[in-house]
């Protein structure tokens, strides 16, 4: 991989991050910087994550089975 294919990969990474989209006018960060942002922010979102699906498990078991709401959310869930 080239250095220019590298810098193109961080300057792609940094557009996908929220902190990195209010600095890109400032700058750009070095790729360790980025690299260590992009993992914070994954975290972040595994965490959300795990949270969401907590509170859907907990909606879905208080949900009678056979319901149009349970149906909607399943059909949700398979797409």
């Amino acid at each position: 991989m080239t250095e220019d294919e590298i810098n193109d990969l961080v300057y792609k990474l940094q557009s996908l991050l929220p902190e990195a989209q209010r600095r890109s006018s400032a700058g750009r960060a070095s790729a360790s910087k980025l690299l260590r942002e992009t993992c914070s922010h994954i975290r972040r979102l595994r965490r959300e994550l795990d949270g969401l699906s907590e509170q859907l498990a907990g909606l879905i078991a208080t949900m009678d089975a056979d319901s149009a709401e349970a149906e909607i959310v399943r059909s949700l869930l398979r797409s």
